[in-house]
């Protein structure tokens, strides 16, 4: 999950950058490919940059093309799921331009060789491998209304909602009760039949579902899974009936706790339960609980961190410079890049990225380590945090 987590981070840095031309190169090596191979192709299209017509285009293209046969020297064999780099120059923040090497092995096989040479870098096949790869279907339903929806890795999606029409207590009105009753439950069989309909249809046009909940309130739900109302392709991969007490967002949410026995594998359960015991010790004020980049950072260099908590997407960096205009210096933690009062160009004298020390150190002292997505309401509750946080081995 963390090599995931650095991956995507590593995307994001490089989907920022951008050059002055289309000098930016990009070049996907699929395992198997012999490295003389691409060897020979770098040479060939440093041969054909010599046409470029901008002279400082012409000159980045092939200083980049350099770079990379530089370090294709060092590399005897494609790594099994292939090999992706990104080169060229690229302007620094404080003004100038600096030659850039990105170096990724992929943790899915590529299975393309390009070459692509643009203003920015071509990312496309590997955000592809960030997609959520594990995905759940949701059935939830009683006699009145039904949700269809999917889970996919931590957040859930609602695809349809259905009502019944099914009527609750009516009066016979003078006729008999057992035809009123034969009628109600030919309208809830045959909205059985209508979740079963929208469910299949739905789901059969998601073949990456690895398995299926079924949940809700009263005995409709086993009447559902037992009955032939999902397609029998479909019911195969029924993972469990749970017992809510709703059938809206609410009853999915209660259905993903108690389908835990099921979904152990999902990070979402495990997610939730550390981010409840986190809050649990900040109200208890027990001392084993900590929150904020420095306390935090102050207890994984005491070894005290039995589990870090991260919000996706965080970014705080310590940064030292001085300002080319007014001389003056800037120091500090940021989430953002400082700017000088003066508004002028900011010389980086240092500059370290906090989050990426934060889990070296976690990683050093055994520490687990939990990045939570800002989209699901843990993730968007520990931003109210800092968006750092960490359940203790025992008070400092």
């Amino acid at each position: 999950m963390i090599d995931l987590y650095r991956f995507k981070r590593e995307l994001e840095d490089l989907e920022k950058k951008r050059g002055r031309g289309t000098e930016l190169i990009s070049v996907y090596i699929p395992p198997g490919r012999p490295i003389s191979e691409v060897m020979s192709h770098m040479r060939q299209e440093q041969s054909s940059a010599s046409n470029i017509k901008s002279k400082s285009t012409r000159k980045n293209v092939i200083s980049a093309l350099e770079v990379i046969m530089q370090r294709l020297k060092l590399i005897r064999k494609v790594p099994e799921n292939g090999l992706v780099i990104f080169a060229g120059v690229v302007p620094k923040n404080g003004g100038g331009e600096k030659m850039e090497t990105h170096l990724i092995v992929p943790p899915e096989p590529i299975n393309l060789y390009l070459y692509h040479c643009d203003s920015k870098f071509y990312l496309e096949p590997l955000k592809e491998m960030l997609k959520e790869k594990e995905v759940y279907g949701i059935i939830l339903l009683d006699r009145r209304e039904a949700t269809i929806a999917l889970l996919k890795g931590k957040r859930f999606e609602v695809l349809k909602r259905l009502t019944s029409g099914v009527p609750g207590k009516i009066k016979a009105g003078g006729q008999s009760s057992r035809r009123f009753q034969r009628l109600i439950e030919q309208a809830a069989y045959e909205f059985l039949v209508r979740i079963g309909e929208h469910s299949s249809r739905i789901f059969m046009e998601i073949p990456e579902i690895k398995g299926i909940i079924i949940g809700g309130p009263g005995p409709t739900k086993e009447k559902f899974f037992e009955g032939d109302f999902l397609h029998h392709e479909l019911k195969k991969k029924v993972v469990a009936v749970v017992d809510t007490g709703y059938t809206g967002e609410d009853g999915i949410r209660e259905l993903i706790d108690r389908a835990t026995g099921k979904l152990q594998e999902l990070s979402i359960v495990k997610q939730r339960k550390l981010f409840q015991r986190f809050l649990k010790e900040v109200v208890k004020g027990t001392g084993l609980a900590t929150y904020g980049v420095r306390e935090v950072m102050d207890a994984l260099e005491k070894g005290l961190v039995d589990t870090l908590l991260i919000s996706e997407g965080l970014e705080i960096k310590f940064i030292r410079g001085k300002c080319d205009s007014c001389n003056e210096k800037i120091e500090g933690i940021f989430m953002e890049s400082p700017k000088c009062k003066c508004g002028g160009n900011l010389n980086i004298e240092e500059e370290r990225d906090l989050v990426e020390e934060m889990i070296e150190k976690a990683e050093a002292t055994g520490a687990e380590i939990e990045v939570l997505p800002e989209d699901t309401e843990e993730g968007a509750q520990l931003k109210n945090f800092g968006g750092v946080a960490a359940i203790l081995r025992f008070a400092g």
